[in-house]
């Protein structure tokens, strides 16, 4: 006699699987990653492929030594992921064993130490940035210029960053710089300094795009963290804060276009773990982000802070993820 197995849903595989979300987050960094190589040459191939191997080597490491797993987990690309997302956050010259640092602390304990995929609360990839902005704040501000295959790795020319030069003009209401700003199109195109995912706006955004098209992501967070940095800008020109010289529009264009901010929106913030599940949790916590890094851009010592903005917003999930629709038939809350 044959029993009935009742099991809870889902009874129907989608044929999504981690592998394959992580594969095509990967394939849409690689447009931007080709741009990083055009612009910085070997640094961005020498520091992406040793944040990578550093990552894989460590979640292995741990999985196998520390937590006695017999199942390893490196084949769900997850680790390749957020290698080359922490990567992307460190400039093209940064020492190598810099690197391998961010890795472990990105892995080791912003990734295992809480169980493993799924269960951290906190983004690993900026988990190991943040880690290193504090340790090593001169390497890790030292941001090479654009000089690709022909430039050294590690002495290659330095210069600021928009983001610098945009913040001394509204902080410190110095026009004087604005000469130093690059041109709008220049910031789309990324023909700037910075690190790696800051280089190009155009990419970033077009990986973006791909990502909301296949639905590996959803619109929320990064519509409403673009908004919400738009809206805070026009708002600061409106008050009459922008020096001469700089108008409201261009001034929302440089936040926009300059820094982590389309690196963050579309692929740091959108991390399933991280972010809430309903679409309201998810607007809000885009809302936050979006608020927070206006707030360290133009009022902290850091001329950019998307990274602590997500770390913040994700400390907060937990509580955003009570936002969720009325069940049909659930009697309405007094």
């Amino acid at each position: 006699m044959k029993q009935l197995i009742v099991a809870p849903a889902p009874h129907a595989h989608s044929g999504d699987t981690v592998r394959r979300n992580m594969l095509l987050v990967i394939l849409a960094l690689m447009p931007a990653y080709a741009v990083a190589l055009v612009e910085f040459g070997w640094g961005a191939l020498i520091t992406a492929a040793i944040s990578v191997l550093a990552c894989i080597c460590t979640e292995y490491v741990i999985s196998r030594y520390v937590l006695k797993e017999q199942r390893q987990t490196i084949g769900d690309l997850s680790a390749v992921l957020t290698g080359l997302l922490l990567a992307f956050n460190l400039p093209s010259t940064i020492d190598w064993w810099i690197v391998i640092i961010g890795a472990v602390v990105a892995i080791g304990i912003g990734k295992m130490t809480f169980g493993g995929l799924g269960q951290n609360p906190f983004n690993p990839a900026l988990v190991g940035r943040v880690f290193l902005l504090i340790a090593y704040p001169a390497q890790m501000t030292t941001w090479p210029t654009p000089q690709g295959f022909h430039g050294a790795y590690v002495d290659a020319e330095t210069g600021a960053t928009p983001l610098y030069y945009l913040k001394h003009i509204v902080k410190a209401g110095d026009s004087s710089v604005i000469d130093q700003l690059p041109s709008l199109m220049d910031s789309f195109l990324g023909v700037m300094g910075g690190s790696l995912g800051e280089v190009s706006a155009a990419a970033l955004l077009f990986g973006g795009i791909i990502l909301i098209c296949c639905r590996v992501i959803t619109w929320h967070i990064p519509v409403a963290i673009l908004g919400t940095v738009a809206c805070f800008c026009a708002c600061t020109g409106l008050a009459g804060a922008l020096p001469e010289g700089l108008d409201t529009c261009h001034y929302i264009g440089y936040e926009l276009l300059s820094g982590g901010l389309m690196l963050g929106a579309f692929f740091m913030a959108t991390d399933y773990v991280t972010s809430p599940m309903s679409a309201w949790g998810k607007i809000i916590f885009g809302i936050g982000i979006g608020f927070i890094v206006m707030v360290i851009r133009t009022w902290g010592n850091y001329p950019e802070g998307m990274s602590f903005a997500i770390l913040i917003m994700n400390a907060c999930v937990p509580l955003l993820n009570k936002i969720r629709p009325q069940h049909f038939g659930e009697p309405k809350k007094a």
